[in-house]
């Protein structure tokens, strides 16, 4: 019977030269969900690949896959070869002098007859809609033809779970889009467990069942996209997913004043200095103290007056920038289409209070 987990990483820790680069990491993969290792580079997500993938021993900590130990980093160790474990990564690394054909070969096992491994390539070749390519070399391709093929041969041998490091990137973002969503919405119907490793948020907003969110070696918050989006655990995480404001105040008898009034703070000690973050779509403009604006809205405390320092169209929305009245700090609003107002037009913010987070200063879990 078919393990719960798919893969498992416990209490993983690797250093190199002393350095440590993952340090206590624990996560687990179900068969048909996709997981995004998301993170700055250098954080350790592809060295958490590695060690998934045998390509690394881990200094201390358990690899198991389909609930079988497969590495300790006291005693057993299993080859790359022998894990049921597919990858994809950036370059492709398709074999040049091999087809297409050729290529998808490669990734069956080598007990299969000829004939099998004809029909299982071309059926591979049918599901990423390359019917007719099995004659070509990788160099008359494209590069979304390669990726495609790429794929089909990561997932020939029918892997228990695919690592992907960032395989999209090398591709143009309308393909990047449609190779993407078709790899994934693939790996997903073959049941495969998928490990997505990259830096870009908005990839793994769109992709991912599950993120795990890397800073320093250590994975510092999980969940669904929805969720870790809307349930930041700290400022920089907040920051990671999207532009922030953030206003810092000091609690005195447990609230702490804003340009928009006093913002209760319970649960904060006294004097402790806190960071308010909230997203630029979270502010609202209007024109006065009435809500009369290009987006009105039902006012949450004070509103704040400033000057718009700049503004700009981005296609979807615009971004203003204001000087705030008070105390000159600036913030940042977004509204859907076009506003562009002159440079020094006054103008009133309001802020959703239940939009906003509330963190001690320089806060890290």
């Amino acid at each position: 019977m078919r393990h719960e987990y798919s893969l498992q990483l416990w209490d993983i820790t690797k250093s190199f030269d002393s350095v440590s680069v993952v340090r206590d990491l624990n996560l687990s993969l179900m068969p048909g969900k996709i997981t995004c290792l998301l993170g700055p580079s250098g954080c350790g997500k592809s060295t958490t690949l590695r060690i998934a993938a045998g390509l690394e021993k881990q200094d201390k900590g358990k690899v198991f896959i389909d609930g079988k130990l497969i590495s300790s980093a006291t005693s057993a160790h299993m080859p790359p070869e022998n894990r049921s474990v597919g990858f994809m990564f950036q370059d492709f690394a398709l074999f040049p002098h091999l087809t297409v054909k050729g290529n998808i070969e490669f990734g069956l096992t080598s007990k299969q007859s000829l004939v099998a491994k004809t029909q299982a390539s071309k059926a591979l070749l049918r599901k990423i809609n390359l019917e007719g390519y099995q004659d070509k070399y990788p160099h008359m391709l494209s590069g979304g033809e390669q990726q495609r093929v790429a794929l089909a041969r990561a997932i020939a041998a029918a892997p228990k779970v695919m690592l992907m490091d960032e395989p999209f990137s090398g591709l143009d973002k309308r393909l990047r889009d449609e190779i993407r969503e078709q790899s994934l919405q693939l790996m997903k119907e073959e049941g495969t467990a998928v490990l997505l490793v990259t830096h870009e948020p908005e990839e793994a907003m769109r992709m991912a069942d599950n993120i795990a969110l890397m800073r320093k070696g250590r994975i510092v918050q999980q969940g669904a996209p929805y969720n870790i989006y809307n349930k930041p655990i700290d400022s920089k995480s907040a920051a990671f997913f999207s532009d922030i404001n953030m206003l810092t105040s000091r609690v005195k008898n447990g609230r702490t004043e804003t340009p928009f009034g006093p913002f209760i703070t319970p649960g904060f000690s006294e004097g402790s200095e806190v960071e308010i973050i909230i997203r630029p779509q979270h502010l609202k403009i209007d024109f006065d103290r009435n809500g009369k604006g290009p987006n009105p809205t039902v006012q949450d405390g004070v509103p704040a007056r400033g000057v718009v320092c700049s503004s700009r169209f981005l296609g979807k929305e615009s971004i203003i920038e204001l000087r705030m009245e008070t105390d000159g700090s600036r913030l940042r609003t977004s509204i859907p289409g076009v506003f562009l107002p002159e440079l020094g037009t006054p103008l009133w913010l309001s802020m959703r209070r239940d939009r906003c987070f509330v963190f001690l200063k320089n806060h890290e879990p």
